[in-house]
């Protein structure tokens, strides 16, 4: 009898969930404070934005996650990301993790794109040598060779996309996390994404956040649905797909 093939998890979520607390008073002084207890006023309302998801990602899979506005997707790549902290539950990253969440985030208008690079690549945990190795391959990618000993204030915002986006592919992470951001630069440099992710061949595990159906189709092996902060479609990415076109 031959033996089942042992399923390596590059991310394991299990219970998670996560609120925010939204003021409803605009005082906040010190009296105001005093009296709202008194009267049995928090000050704020809470919020639940993620409802005990549970969830895994196999190594080298793509998965999509999609949902309206407001049902919890960039609120679960953050926590992922390690940006936000979960109220409960808990998440096992089984690799290093690329997150391209916020376009601008750990850049420096005042460095050259050449710093910019090294710095990003020491906000995500590699060291100078690794992003010695890395860098030729970034500045290729992003085709900005010309531009990487000028001020990244003098970039055009397509140039620091480019920059930024390519930094998140080529940064060699196990897990790259991306939120919407298949759409980045010019429709030659939009290609050029494409045909990196249609290359990926398991060789890396990618989950993206995206309204773009025809995208979860073309590059996802799977795809999750998140509505009110729960995952109510889990599955096919056409299955997925088809379940949100249908809630609207």
């Amino acid at each position: 009898m031959k033996k089942s093939k042992k399923v390596s998890y590059a991310i394991t979520v299990r219970n998670l969930s996560k609120s925010f607390k939204l003021p409803t008073d605009k005082s906040w002084g010190l009296k105001q404070a005093i009296l709202n207890r008194i009267k049995g006023i928090k000050g704020y309302k809470k919020q639940e934005v993620l409802k005990n998801l549970n969830f895994k990602v196999k190594k080298g899979e793509f998965l999509g996650i999609v949902g309206r506005n407001g049902s919890g997707k960039s609120t679960l790549l953050k926590i992922l990301s390690e940006i936000y902290v979960p109220d409960k539950g808990t998440i096992k990253v089984n690799g290093t993790l690329v997150p391209f969440i916020e376009l601008g985030v750990g850049f420096n208008p005042e460095l050259t794109g050449k710093e910019n690079i090294y710095l990003n690549g020491a906000m995500l945990g590699f060291s100078n040598s690794e992003m010695d190795k890395m860098y030729d391959d970034i500045v290729e990618f992003a085709e900005l060779e010309p531009f990487m000993h000028q001020k990244l204030k003098n970039y055009s915002s397509g140039m620091q996309v480019r920059l930024a986006f390519s930094i998140a592919i080529r940064a060699r992470g196990d897990i790259l996390i991306l939120d919407e951001v298949l759409a980045v630069g010019d429709a030659a440099f939009q290609e050029k994404c494409n045909e990196y992710f249609r290359n990926l061949k398991g060789n890396q595990t990618v989950i993206i956040v995206t309204h773009d159906m025809e995208n979860v189709r073309r590059f996802c092996d799977r795809a999750i649905l998140l509505e009110d902060g729960k995952i109510i479609e889990d599955g096919k990415p056409d299955k997925v797909a088809d379940a949100y076109l249908k809630l609207f």
